[in-house]
């Protein structure tokens, strides 16, 4: 039985990962994977794009921030990995994708020796905090830009 899987994107699935979707109602709260793909080409040393795949077939996009200076100004110490994009599409979301990526993604940190990983989200009705908080992350109480941060032990 086939399970998910994170691939790498190449020049053979690059369209498929910028053809994921999600819901209308979530379109204002995540970019599309077009713009995550773009930053990721404008920031390779910092960006960990990869498309969820199941069976075959795309159903999400998940890219990880690995080591960025959090406040360079004030705290030049404080560098970061976690969670910057997840977009699951629309006709695949509540199947564990999302949960599935995290977890991945968690432990692809926890093996480059990183203890803590964090995610920013907007909050607002429709939202992911809740299914943030089920994975196990705390808010931490900063705020980026228009976001809330949370972050995750591991």
């Amino acid at each position: 039985m086939p399970s998910p899987r994170l691939e790498q994107i190449t020049p053979d699935n690059v369209l498929a990962a910028c053809a994921i979707a999600v819901r209308p109602d979530q379109e204002g709260l995540v970019a599309p994977v077009a713009r995550s793909l773009a930053e990721a080409y404008a920031q390779p040393a910092v960006a960990w794009p990869r498309l969820i795949v199941d069976d075959d077939r795309p159903v999400g996009f998940l890219m990880g921030f690995l080591d960025i200076p959090w406040r360079p100004d004030d705290d030049p110490a404080d560098v970061r990995s976690g969670l910057w994009r997840l977009n699951i599409a629309a006709d695949q979301q509540s199947r564990g994708y999302g949960r599935f990526a995290v977890t991945t993604l968690a432990d692809e940190l926890r093996s480059r020796g990183t203890d803590r990983m964090f995610v920013t989200w907007a909050p607002g009705p429709h939202g992911p905090e809740r299914f943030y908080h089920r994975l196990g992350f705390r808010l931490t109480g900063e705020t980026s830009g228009d976001q809330v941060v949370g972050v995750l032990a591991l």
